[in-house]
């Protein structure tokens, strides 16, 4: 079988493979933003802390030659963000979407400063690993490498959920984003909560983000997210604040995003701008179609700012 065979059967290849490969930084920010909503907070920063880890983890990458010590500055920059804007927002009346806004400016900011080195240099690249080594055709086996990192969210996602459910640190969360003054008559420190639950979200974001530098596109330029960050919150929304289906989401995305790509590689030029448009027209229908008046916020932690 050679490299053109496939025909138009390559499309739902390509949109498997571009589901799998775009879904990825979703995936992270989205597990992490779901965390720190349950605490009853919304940090609109993650973009920030999104670009932010894209530039630590090439930066590092590049340096070390060791790409996985970039994925691990990335977190640790993403927790730095992500303490920064709990602590702020712990401060009395501080208004946690105005800080996030301001911590997205700060860190894309920030990145695009500290990054200006680092645009031409190549750095190491994060590992994939082959699933289509059985297959005789370059298409299939180019589409079915995965990176490990996309398989590391997969198995983050029911941990977390796991977590939530079953352990104690997963119901103290819970009930202080349910219910402050409950968690406070039960002697829980309610800002101390929030900021471990917004640093750890910021990790996961930071780690989102060295997806985008070492892997896919895999380089580091100041035009690398176009607002991932800002998306996975809606992500959040429509996945209910359940970690398994923030995975399903993020996949949901991945796909209509890589669609326009796969019918151009099929030779479908006519409305390719439109095909590209298909992700956020997607994301504004689905929330529309979950946004009726009976099941609108469903799941949605009480002490959220939207819910209020």
């Amino acid at each position: 079988m050679d490299d053109g065979s496939l025909g138009w059967w390559g499309v739902p290849l390509a949109v498997l493979a571009g589901a799998i490969r775009i879904s990825t930084p979703f995936l992270f920010v989205s597990l992490g933003e779901c965390l720190t909503e349950k605490s009853g907070r919304i940090n609109l920063g993650l973009e920030g802390t999104l670009v932010m880890g894209a530039m630590t983890a090439y930066a590092v990458s590049y340096g070390s030659g060791n790409p996985w010590l970039g994925v691990l500055a990335a977190g640790l920059a993403g927790t730095a963000f992500g303490a920064l804007h709990a602590s702020i927002c712990g401060l009395e009346r501080v208004n946690d979407i105005a800080v996030g806004i301001a911590l997205m400016l700060l860190g894309t900011g920030l990145a695009f400063f500290l990054g200006k080195p680092f645009i031409q240099p190549q750095a190491p690249q994060l590992p994939a690993i082959s699933f289509g080594w059985w297959s005789g055709s370059a298409q299939v086996r180019s589409a079915l490498q995965v990176n490990a990192l996309f398989l590391v969210g997969l198995a983050l996602a029911p941990l977390l959920l796991w977590g939530l459910r079953n352990t104690r640190w997963g119901m103290v969360l819970r009930i202080v984003g349910e219910s402050a003054e409950a968690a406070r008559a039960m002697g829980y420190k309610i800002n101390q909560v929030r900021l471990l639950a917004t640093a750890c979200g910021g990790f996961l974001a930071g780690v989102g983000g060295s997806f985008l530098s070492l892997h896919y596109p895999g380089s580091w330029n100041e035009r690398l997210s176009s607002g991932q960050g800002i998306t996975a919150v809606a992500l959040v929304i429509f996945a209910r604040w359940d970690p398994m289906l923030c995975v399903w989401a993020s996949l949901l995305f991945g796909g209509a995003s890589a669609l326009g790509p796969a019918l151009q590689s099929v030779g479908v030029t006519q409305g390719y701008y439109l095909f590209n448009a298909a992700p956020y027209v997607l994301t504004l229908a689905i929330m529309i179609a979950t946004s009726s008046s009976r099941h609108r916020l469903a799941g949605a932690p009480a002490e959220l700012s939207v819910t209020r």
